[in-house]
């Protein structure tokens, strides 16, 4: 499964990597397997998020912050191995409490004696219910914590196109549902065939017809959504400039990333004002500073003077005594519009989780001396061309911030990142992240970064335009504002509580059923 993800990006493998983990955890039922099966799911998990997750080391070395060199790899490696068994800790749980509905229900058979244990194919159909069921509730918890990133259901993105339009019905957890239940059906086949229980031999054929036919269904149904035709309305067309500034983090927060940094945004701002767009869009923290001084001091405020274009600038904010990693709508008269606050900070990057215990193990790794404050959760981002949906670098992650602004009137999605941090495989993550949220909101999306990859995405996921890594670059495009709602959007992710609440009706219906 981790070879799923960029940088090997073979996202076929995900609908049978799950196999091998079902098969070994149902298979083993006493105490002794029990205590096997979390090291089974550990290695697994492990193995998964460990190889997709592997890109954070890239944050070494860190010596251009003055971290020594040993200090800065005992940092890359620490963080790696905190998220990697956080991650693997989900496959844990996911692992015991298969396990437990396991052993329950074949004590309760065994008591009763009654024919659910001869119904093998009624039997299996409701062990991947439940398994299913189970998978997306976990992830649902995970992703409302403040460590997430690698859902099953990324490893299709940005290829599968035609399986992610099922993220327009109840979000991500659409694409893992049907990860976990093909990979499911495959295992329970695969046991049926080995088994040498009668029935299960018997009905061979149809064990592995379901998976086959269950597949094809899911991606009939995607490729219907996908081809689902959506209107270009010319009154809603956005005409928008990118900027990649292309600085990097070795200089980024010192004098000679500052003058570069002013220099190329100031460049590019006037050379695509010039070119007719409504606005042009910065990355995260294009501008490392505050507000005020740009105002006062900079090049790049002075060509808003005069060239009269809306910017969407990445700078700092202040927030009492802490600063904000800001985006900030500033209009053609050199005002500020509107100003949103990153909300969902990097863990490790940002602010340090139970800094009081972990702050003595490892250094906050920004080289910023102040504290870095969280926005307000319930932000809109109001603009003079509607209102946009927005998310900066780490909270493209995060499905469930992107459905809150598209349910409050968010027309068109914006985000500004940095990826300077890491290794080439991350940025090539985030944009799999972006195109998600794209579809689950069916919204447009234009993607600025420090360094790659900046990007266009269409409502269906569709990449339009993106660019090179670790160049400077300049583009214009054209997005469009959009007023719909997905079913995600309106409802939220319901369909992992009505999985949950069909699988434990339908097994306490079966155990009553056959108990009379």
């Amino acid at each position: 499964m981790g070879l799923t993800p960029a940088p090997v990006e073979a996202w076929y493998l995900a609908w049978v990597a799950l196999v091998p983990l079902w098969i070994l955890i149902i298979k083993n039922n006493n105490l002794i397997s029990f205590k096997k099966n979390i090291l089974i799911a550990l290695a697994w998990g492990f193995g998964y998020h460990g190889l997709a997750l592997f890109w954070i080391t890239g944050i070494h070395p860190m010596t251009w912050m003055g971290v020594p060199w040993l200090a800065s790899i005992m940092i890359a490696i620490f963080c790696w191995l905190f998220i990697t068994f956080w991650g693997a800790t989900l496959v844990v749980i996911w692992s015991i409490l298969i396990s437990l509905y396991e052993k329950i229900n074949f004590k309760i058979t065994e008591t009763k004696k009654n024919i659910i244990r001869d119904s093998i194919l009624t039997n299996a159909l409701l062990r991947v219910l439940i398994g299913v069921a189970i998978w997306c509730i976990l992830e649902g918890i995970w992703s409302a914590g403040p460590l997430w990133w690698s859902s099953l259901s990324y490893t299709q993105s940005p290829h599968n196109l035609v399986i992610l339009q099922l993220s327009k019905i109840s979000g991500f957890s659409t694409i893992t549902a049907s990860i976990v239940a093909v990979n499911g059906l495959i295992a329970e086949a695969i046991m049926a065939v080995i088994s040498k229980h009668k029935n299960q031999q018997n009905n061979k054929n149809i064990f592995f017809a379901f998976p086959l036919f269950f597949c094809i269904i899911l991606h009939l149904l995607g490729w219907y959504l996908y081809n689902h035709t959506f209107t270009y309305i010319k009154d809603n067309a956005l005409k928008i400039g990118i900027i990649q500034g292309n600085i990097p983090n070795e200089i980024k927060l010192y004098p000679a990333g500052w003058r570069k940094a002013l220099e190329g945004y100031t460049t590019g701002y006037k050379t695509l004002a010039n070119q007719g767009v409504d606005v042009i869009l910065t990355p995260e923290t294009a501008l490392p500073f505050f507000w005020d001084y740009l105002v006062n001091n900079s090049s790049f405020y002075e060509a808003i003077i005069d060239k009269k274009v809306s910017a969407w600038v990445g700078a700092f904010g202040k927030q009492e005594r802490s600063f904000t990693n800001s985006l900030f709508t500033v209009t053609g008269k050199g005002k500020i519009f509107s100003e949103y606050d990153k909300i969902k900070l990097v863990p490790l990057g940002e602010y340090i989780p139970f800094e009081q215990i972990l702050g003595r193990i490892i250094n906050r790794l920004s080289p910023l001396d102040a504290h870095l404050a969280a926005g307000k959760p319930n932000q809109i981002f109001d603009t003079p061309f509607g209102r946009a949906i927005v998310g900066i670098c780490y909270e493209s992650a995060f499905s469930q911030h992107f459905r809150r602004q598209a349910a409050q009137g968010g027309e068109f999605i914006i985000t500004a990142s940095n990826n300077a941090h890491y290794s080439n495989t991350m940025p090539a993550q985030h944009h799999a992240q972006d195109v998600m949220r794209a579809i689950e909101t069916d919204r447009w999306a234009a993607r600025a970064t420090n360094t790659g990859y900046s990007a266009i995405v269409d409502p269906r996921g569709k990449t339009i335009w993106i660019s090179d890594i670790n160049t400077y670059e300049l583009h214009t495009d054209t997005i469009y504002r959009r007023q719909t709602q997905t079913l995600y959007v309106k409802w939220g992710d319901w369909l992992t509580w009505f999985l949950l609440i069909l699988g434990l009706s339908s097994w306490l219906f079966i155990l009553s059923d056959t108990k009379n």
